[in-house]
This record gives structure tokens, C-alpha cells and sequence, in this order.
């Protein structure tokens, strides 16, 4: 895939003010959703804007895309007003706005008609961009029948076919498989370099790294503006990782010694098989960690230091105002181990054999083998259509196998037993609750399923508003809530009954960084307490949090382990490289290379070797006999989301 479809901007045209914002206001009653920004952003900019639900991302890109007017202050876009400016600029809302019932071609052949794109460029449009996206085969097809990654692509087909010069794109890669994300950044990179300016909201602060800059928004304000890096550096902090078996112990003995005001030790959090603590100077941080853990009698393996993230930037300024939502303890009224593990002495909660799912000539789910322990957490990550929602239905039992055999909780019988359904909780991917319901009505209905006692019910549900920060709300009808608080709602309701398994489907999709923490605050304290938990996620920094991972890909299992021993067992190198002319180099190489084993991050390449020795001279001959100078050559250290890629690619790549 090459995206070098129209000339490179030229270093003069980087410096053009396209979207020009100066104290905007935008109030809603008495609610002050955007309180005095000022922004501007430069042609053939990549800018990321990113912060918490309700902070006032979606309020902000309503008013730039002209369907909203701002209560005060000055937009201009492209020198006109956001409404004036609405034939030169393409808007990507949360919902694509696609139509299911229309083809790939309909649906961009309407939204040309809407666009008045000129009926002799039509076809030379919707070739260029169908191939571009690597849609043509599918033009026929009808958009609902797409993969979220496909309907993705598709919906931005349809903003560029007007071949706008500016692009807003609001949360556009949300459900969408790691795959498939990164192909569409690297798309909107190769577009930047032609001039189009874009703007891009994700909840997802990994993809945000791969931005020219970034706008921290938080209760309506811009409070930090910059590049990813220097966002890091400012911060302050640097990260020490702790590889050590004793995870809870070493985070409540760090977390007790922090200090606010004259101590190293500035954050703590556990990610599944290590323990990541934020320190003010690596050297002493790293003195004062090791000398607490030695004092205390942990054993642990190795400490090393990394670069902070830009979540850690986020959480750490949120923290520092007091916005970090307070974990609530959960209300338990069972004691670890009382909750009945069906056949009292099966340490496996969760076991398939030769596990089998066809739907006419599909092979689904193909000769899956899973063993997850009470206690666990057991990632479960693929491509989109890779088989992970349908060997869930099966494992809980709500979809019959075609051949093979599911344990659950030690039973091998009737896995809809009203008795085994007490120890089962089940967020599905499409949300667990009901729309035409208030939340309080759902939880109520849960409460009864799931029969607890009428006497915990007021203090579950209680639990429940408060985790949600929906107290005082809770007559409101679901369908009025955003996604990220329906997921909390929907975990809610699936764990209130204290399950001992728990099967949760993309649980954190749509929420933003606070949210997810949250979630896995929670995921974390109830596996602590003996659940076992089977969790799909797209975000690989939660599936980090995951103490074994399982990576499928056409429903076969093709790797497990710990995050950490997938990504040693990584073979080859991948390096890192800081290139003048980006596009042309990044389409060089893929020409000469896989094309999956090249990728843009900001003003950066990253490239995959499995035999460095042979193939690193090659590719700086390559790129030198066409003149293309580079610099800051570097191996770097595989992250989850390379070691997904080269996994899925390698063994016949993700479904399209």
C-alpha cells in the first residue's frame, strides 16, 4: 500500500496556519463545555487532541466542523468561518455515519453528490482513494457487512472524495483491531505529507505518540501543547519497570513509600507480570526502590529504566488537579474462595480441548487449546474476525460447539445450569444493557438474574453509581448515555453478583485513559480475590496488564505468554530511524520490504529486520542510492503491539 498519490508539501508550506482558534467558548445553559481555547495548527500537521469523556473533545471538533457555533471567540478554517469553510474540509464523527444498506461505492458516490464533486472526477476519485484504502475488491459489498477496521477506511473514503484540506476525524479508530489501526495511521501520515491538514481525537494515547503534536484537554481547557516528546520530557518523571513474582506485595510496599513533595517515588501501578513505578531521577529512584525492596524481603528479578509514556503525562497532570476518580472498594459479601468453584478442587476455571466452531464452509474457532486458572487474567487479542467473540460464546456456554470440549469451573456437562450461571459474569461486546431502561432499572434486572439477596441489592447497585460517577443520575435512560459510560455501567451490572469467572468482550471499548484504569483497578482486585478473567481488548497497553496472552489469527492459537516473553521471543530487531524525506523513504522501503515490517511514528521510522546482520546494510544502500539521508539509527526494544503485528503477519496475516 503507497500513499504517495499528489506531490510532497513543500518545508515552506509546513509553516501555513490552516485552523486559526482564539479564546472559544462554547456553553451549554449553565454547563461551560469549552472555556478559552486558543490553538493553531499548520498545514500538513498530524495533531492529536486527547482527554478524558466530557472534556470537551467532540464540543470543539463540532464547532471547527462547522455544525455547532461557538458561544465566543474566533474560529477561522482556512482563513473562512467553520460553516464557510465546510466544502474544504472532511468530518469523521465517532458513528462514520455510513450507510449499511448502500455498498462501498454508494455510500462514496452519495457523500460525492453531497460534496458536489464534479461528475468527470468522480471515478478517477473513487479509484485513487478505493485503492488507497485497499478496498477496490470490496466495492460491491454491502457497508454493514464490513469489518470495523474496513467500515473505518470506507467512512474515510468518503470524507477525502472532495478531497478536502483539512480533516477532522473524532475517535475514528475506536473497536477497530491493532492491525488495522495501524495501517490507517500510517495512511494519515502519508496524507499530512501531501498538505492535508488533520486533526485526530483518540482515547488511545499509543496512537497519539504517533502525532506531529498534541493538545492535553481537560474541563474544557487546554493545559499542555506540544510534541510527544517534549510533553515527556516536561513532565519530569522517568519509569522504572520491576520484573518480579511478587506483584502485590512490591506495589502496595512502593505505593505506601510515595511522597509528594521530597520523595523519588512519584507513582506505582502493576502491569501484569511487572510492576512500573514513576520516579523524579532514575539513579536514586532506582537506589531508593531497590533498597526498599531489599529492607522488605521482596524477591524480584531486574529493575530497568524506560522512557514515560505519554499516559503517564496525561494521568500525572490529572492527578496533580485532583481529577483521578478515587477507586471504591466493591462491596463483598463472600469471602475468596466461598464463591463455589463448581468441583471444589479444579484449579483450572476455564479449560478448551481441540475446541471447534464452523458456520458452513468458515472455520471459525480451529483446534483451540486454553487452560485460564482462578486468579488470572487471560488475554485474548486478535484481528478483527480472527475468532475471539465466538470462542467466548462458546466457553460460557452460549454457543454450541461443533467439536471439542469446554470445562467451566470444572463442569463439562450443562454449562447453562442456573447454578453455574451464579458463578459466571459476561460483558458482551455490544454492551450488556438494555436502552429502553433507565440505568437504574438495568441494574435492578441484573440484581434479580443474577439472584442476589434483596437485602445487598441497594448497596451493589449504590457501588455501582458511585464507580460511574453516576449518582443523582441514575433515573436517565441508557440510550442517553456516551459509550465509555455505558461500558462502565455494563461491568457494573456483569460483576455485582461477586462471579468467579468472568468473561468481558472488549470491555474498555470507546472509554478514554481514566475510565480504562478503572476498569482494570477493578479487573485487577477481583482476580486478586480468586476470579478468573477472560478479557479481549485492541489496546495493547491494557493487554500488557494481562498476566498470559493468547494471540489468534483465522481462529487458530499462535502464540502464549506473558506480554513480556512474547516480546523476547520476537525474532530478529526492530529499529528505529529519523529520515528528512519521511514519505518518500517509508514508500521506498515498503516496496523493498514486507510492507507490515515498515511503519510511521511522527517523524520517525520504524522498521523490522529477522536478520539484521543481512538486511540493515541493504537497507541503507537502498535508501543512499536514491539520495534519502537518515540519521539517529537505533534498535529499540520490541513494544506488545510489534510482537502482535509480526505474530499475525507471519502466520497469514488479519482478515480484511
Amino acid at each position: 500500500m503507497t500513499v504517495s498519490t499528489a506531490p510532497i508539501l513543500s518545508p515552506t508550506l509546513k509553516n501555513r496556519i490552516t485552523i486559526h482558534v482564539r479564546n472559544l467558548h462554547r456553553h451549554y445553559g449553565k454547563t461551560i463545555a469549552i472555556r478559552g481555547i486558543d490553538l493553531d495548527v499548520r498545514q500538513g500537521e498530524l495533531f492529536g487532541l486527547i482527554g478524558a469523556d466530557g472534556a470537551g473533545k467532540t464540543t470543539t471538533f463540532n464547532i471547527l466542523g462547522g455544525v455547532m457555533e461557538a458561544t465566543a471567540g474566533t474560529v477561522q478554517i482556512l482563513g473562512l468561518s467553520p460553516r464557510e469553510a465546510r466544502n474544504y474540509s472532511g468530518y469523521l464523527t465517532q458513528q462514520f455515519s455510513l450507510y449499511p444498506d448502500l455498498s462501498v461505492d454508494e455510500n462514496i458516490n452519495y457523500s460525492a453528490g453531497l460534496r458536489l464533486v464534479p461528475e468527470n472526477q468522480l471515478e478517477a476519485r473513487r479509484n485513487k482513494y478505493l485503492t488507497l484504502m485497499q478496498l477496490e475488491r470490496f466495492r460491491d459489498r454491502l457497508a454493514g457487512k464490513l469489518s470495523g477496521g474496513m467500515k473505518q477506511k470506507l467512512a474515510l473514503c468518503c470524507a477525502l472524495i472532495a478531497e478536502p484540506q483539512v480533516l477532522l476525524l473524532d475517535e475514528p479508530t475506536t473497536g477497530v483491531d491493532t492491525v488495522a489501526r495501524r495501517e490507517f495511521w500510517d495512511i494519515l501520515a502519508g496524507l499530512t505529507r501531501q498538505g492535508i491538514t488533520v486533526i485526530v481525537a483518540t482515547p488511545d494515547l499509543d496512537e497519539a505518540e504517533r502525532c506531529d503534536r498534541v493538545a492535553l484537554l481537560h474541563n474544557g481547557e487546554i493545559q499542555q501543547m506540544n510534541t510527544p516528546s517534549a510533553l515527556k520530557a516536561k513532565l519530569g518523571l522517568q519509569r522504572l519497570v520491576i520484573r518480579t513474582p511478587e506483584l502485590l506485595e512490591t506495589e502496595q510496599m512502593l505505593r505506601q513509600a510515595i511522597d509528594p513533595l521530597q520523595g523519588q517515588i512519584a507513582d506505582v501501578a502493576t502491569f501484569g507480570d511487572r510492576v512500573e513505578v514513576l520516579v523524579r531521577d532514575s539513579k536514586y529512584g532506582e537506589i531508593q526502590v531497590r533498597d526498599l525492596l531489599d529492607r522488605h524481603q521482596v524477591s524480584y528479578d531486574r529493575i530497568q529504566s524506560e522512557e514515560p509514556t505519554l499516559e503517564n503525562v496525561f494521568v500525572t497532570l490529572l492527578r496533580r488537579k485532583g481529577s483521578v476518580p478515587l477507586s471504591i472498594p466493591f462491596p463483598r459479601h463472600k469471602m475468596p474462595g466461598e464463591q463455589g468453584q463448581g468441583k471444589q478442587d479444579a484449579k483450572i476455571a476455564i479449560a478448551a480441548h481441540n475446541l471447534n466452531r464452523v458456520f458452513g464452509n468458515f472455520h471459525a474457532v480451529n483446534e483451540l487449546n486454553l487452560d485460564i486458572h482462578y486468579g488470572e487474567v487471560y488475554g485474548l487479542l486478535g484481528a478483527n474476525g480472527a475468532g475471539k467473540t465466538t470462542a467466548i460464546k462458546m466457553l460460557c456456554g452460549l454457543l454450541p460447539v461443533s467439536s471439542g470440549e469446554v470445562s467451566l469451573a470444572g463442569e463439562t456437562g450443562n454449562l447453562r445450569s442456573p447454578e453455574l450461571r451464579q458463578q459466571i459474569g459476561y460483558m458482551s461486546q455490544k454492551f450488556t444493557l438494555y436502552d429502553d431502561l433507565t440505568i437504574l432499572e438495568n441494574l435492578q434486572f441484573y440484581s434479580g438474574v443474577y439472584g442476589i439477596p434483596q437485602r445487598q441489592q441497594q448497596e451493589k447497585i449504590k457501588w455501582v453509581l458511585a464507580t460511574c460517577g453516576l449518582e443523582g443520575q441514575e433515573h436517565l435512560l441508557t440510550r442517553q448515555l456516551p459509550g465509555g459510560w455505558k461500558q462502565r455501567v455494563s461491568f457494573g451490572a456483569c460483576v455485582m453478583h461477586e462471579p468467579k469467572i468472568l468473561f468481558l468482550d472488549e470491555p474498555t471499548s470507546g472509554a478514554d485513559v481514566l475510565a480504562r484504569q478503572q476498569f482494570w483497578q477493578l479487573i485487577n482486585e477481583f482476580a486478586r480475590n480468586g476470579t478468573a478473567i477472560l478479557v479481549t481488548t485492541h489496546y495493547m497497553n491494557e493487554a500488557e496488564q494481562c498476566n498470559r496472552l493468547c494471540f489468534m489469527v483465522a481462529g487458530r492459537k499462535v502464540t502464549e505468554g506473558s506480554a513480556s516473553e512474547i516480546k523476547a521471543a520476537q525474532p530478529g530487531k526492530l529499529f528505529e530511524l529519523h529520515v528528512e524525506q519521511l514519505q518518500e523513504s517509508y514508500d521506498r522501503l515498503r516496496q523493498h520490504l514486507e510492507p507490515w515490517r515498515v511503519s510511521i511514528f511522527g517523524d520517525r521510522l520504524h522498521i523490522v529486520l529477522d536478520r539484521p546482520d543481512l538486511e540493515l546494510p541493504q537497507v541503507k544502500s537502498l535508501l543512499q542510492s536514491v539520495n534519502l539521508s537518515f540519521s539517529d539509527l537505533q534498535s529499540i526494544p520490541f513494544s506488545l503491539e510489534d510482537a502482535f503485528i509480526g505474530e499475525v503477519q507471519r502466520a497469514g496475516g488479519a482478515p480484511p
